[in-house]
């Protein structure tokens, strides 16, 4: 039975994820492929690289938002409501905010409605829309819930849509790839301190982050930087069977995410690979 285990030390965002995954072994090339199927490419591009936090080399993602604005902005894994998650990506130090009224796009918002339509109108396969939809919904239903809207109602700042799209479909695509038989994750790490977001200053985990994390183990105040996202915990709400931190397997590969934050611990996700003997294997063998 082939494994995929999550090491959520340093928390989860969705450019994690997919850096950690390409790490892994999904071709950058199958990836940015089948993204193109979402005719959204006049609107982002994404930057994969290697790259390195304190001593771990591994892969790094950016997704370079596409506007008629002063500068490019990069922003990684805003959720719903346009939340700055991730900030400066030399020093860890400086914030970038981008106000909704100056970007070049004709609509504001996109509601679930419009991103379901995204996802199902294109020819990704049946598999990928599913997944990415699951894990779509998992931050809908919780945005919906802390804002006591219907989930119809709640609506997707057209930036942080448009960085969510690409990480969520971005996932379900690099998860397909590895089509492995089961997914476990440790414990998840949600940070501390407190992140600035469109409704004011929240305690960290957020507080749709905490929603969608709901009968998940986590651990908290590794560092004063909200390391788990919106984005980050749908992934593992929707995709994990498992949350433990036994490694009962055996490992045959390691891959490393890296972050964009500068931290007293290395800012990367760590995944691995892994096998293990089935029950029936193990019943032949006594």
């Amino acid at each position: 039975m082939e494994i995929l285990y999550y090491d959520c030390f340093c928390g989860i965002s969705g450019d994690m994820n997919l850096a950690a995954l390409i790490d892994l072994g999904v071709p950058k090339e199958y990836l940015i492929k089948e993204l193109l199927k979402l005719n959204l490419n006049t609107e982002y591009e994404i930057k994969i690289e290697k790259s390195e936090k304190l001593g771990i080399i591994g892969t790094r993602v950016d997704v370079i938002l596409k506007g008629k604005l002063d500068d490019e902005i990069h922003i990684s894994d805003k959720d719903l409501h346009g939340h700055n998650h991730e900030h400066n990506h030399h020093n860890g130090d400086e914030e970038h905010h981008h106000d909704e009224n100056n970007h070049s796009h004709e609509h504001n918002h996109r509601n679930l409605k419009g991103i379901e339509e995204i996802i199902n109108s294109n020819d990704l396969s049946d598999k990928v829309k599913k997944l990415s939809i699951d894990m779509f919904m998992k931050v809908a239903e919780a945005e919906a819930k802390v804002h006591g809207k219907p989930l119809y109602e709640v609506h997707f700042h057209e930036v942080g849509a448009i960085d969510s799209i690409v990480d969520i479909v971005g996932a379900a695509i690099c998860l397909d790839y590895l089509n492995v038989d089961k997914i476990i994750a440790s414990p998840v790490q949600v940070g501390g301190g407190f992140v600035k977001c469109a409704h004011g200053l929240m305690p960290v985990p957020a507080p749709a982050t905490v929603e969608i994390l709901k009968n998940i183990p986590v651990n908290s105040g590794i560092v004063q930087f909200e390391t788990t996202t919106p984005t980050g915990a749908a992934i593992l709400a929707a995709n994990v069977e498992e949350f433990t931190r036994n490694v009962d397997f055996s490992i045959k590969k390691i891959a490393y995410g890296i972050g964009h934050r500068d931290l007293e611990i290395p800012n990367v996700l760590r995944v691995y690979l892994g096998e293990k003997e089935s029950c029936e294997k193990v019943g032949e063998q006594i």
